[in-house]
């Protein structure tokens, strides 16, 4: 069977789909926020699979109760003035969220979109890859225990730089790898990281990272924050996320919390 991925949709791949439905008898299948929504189409010809995506709004294997309270806890009530912030974009927000929330010195990581100019844009709508919009995070740190050029060796060692709108089994504008630099001494860090690994010669291609101002960041929807930590038995943070941050943390030891 040959699967095209054109999306995420926390989608989640040919590894755990619930149904196949015949292409004659194709309809939209409507999914919980777990699997979120897709069609699966097989093209009788050559059996192949295309998934399609977008969402829904809360997971389904959560009651009512539960729900509420992921989205209580999802974005925490407390002061993070004091803290510096930075904006990065390698994925799903879900994978590149935790992997930083695991690096001492941090202190809160934000799941939302940046990257794109419509305001207030939903999951739904960046999903789509129409808005240009990228999953992104918000990552606060206090600058005392971890500095920016560390943060960009977390970046760069948690994910593939070298593929183009992918990550993964994520594909689609909105997975891009990206840097949001919030001023020219940033801009220049991430700059000079770039060409030191593209000459280093240790990745399979050159580095498609796009270095960009940063205008705005807009959170996610409360029921994305904290989601790995929240849902581990979700078949994409099973498969994916939580690998993704097992292979970062056992690269870098020394860059995390403890106990992680």
């Amino acid at each position: 069977m040959i699967c095209s991925l054109d999306c995420k949709q926390k989608q989640r791949f040919c590894v755990n789909f619930e149904r196949i439905v015949h292409a004659s008898r194709l309809s939209s299948i409507t999914y919980s926020t777990d699997m979120k929504l897709f069609n699966i189409a097989i093209a009788t010809a050559s059996l192949s699979v295309l998934f399609a995506c977008s969402s829904s709004s809360t997971p389904s294997n959560e009651t009512g109760t539960e729900q509420q309270a992921a989205a209580e806890t999802a974005i925490p009530a407390k002061d993070l003035s004091k803290f510096h912030r930075a904006y990065f974009a390698s994925g799903c927000f879900w994978c590149v969220e935790a992997v930083f929330e695991s690096v001492e010195g941090v202190e809160e990581v934000i799941s939302g979109y940046s990257g794109g100019e419509k305001q207030n844009p939903t999951y739904q709508e960046v999903s789509s890859g129409s808005l240009r919009h990228a999953e992104a995070v918000e990552v606060y740190y206090d600058s005392s225990k971890v500095d920016y050029p560390t943060l960009l060796k977390v970046f760069f060692g948690s994910h593939d730089p070298t593929t183009p709108n992918r990550q993964g089994p994520d594909r689609g504008p909105q997975y891009r790898s990206m840097i949001f630099y919030q001023n020219p001494a940033e801009k220049e860090l991430a700059d000079a990281y770039i060409q030191k690994l593209n000459e280093s010669g240790d990745l399979p291609g050159p580095i498609v990272t796009e270095v960009e101002a940063f205008k705005k960041f807009w959170p996610a929807e409360d029921y994305h924050q904290n989601y790995e930590r929240l849902h581990p038995d979700q078949p994409y943070v099973k498969n994916v996320s939580i690998p993704r941050l097992r292979k970062f943390q056992k690269a870098y030891p020394e860059l995390l919390k403890e106990g992680h």
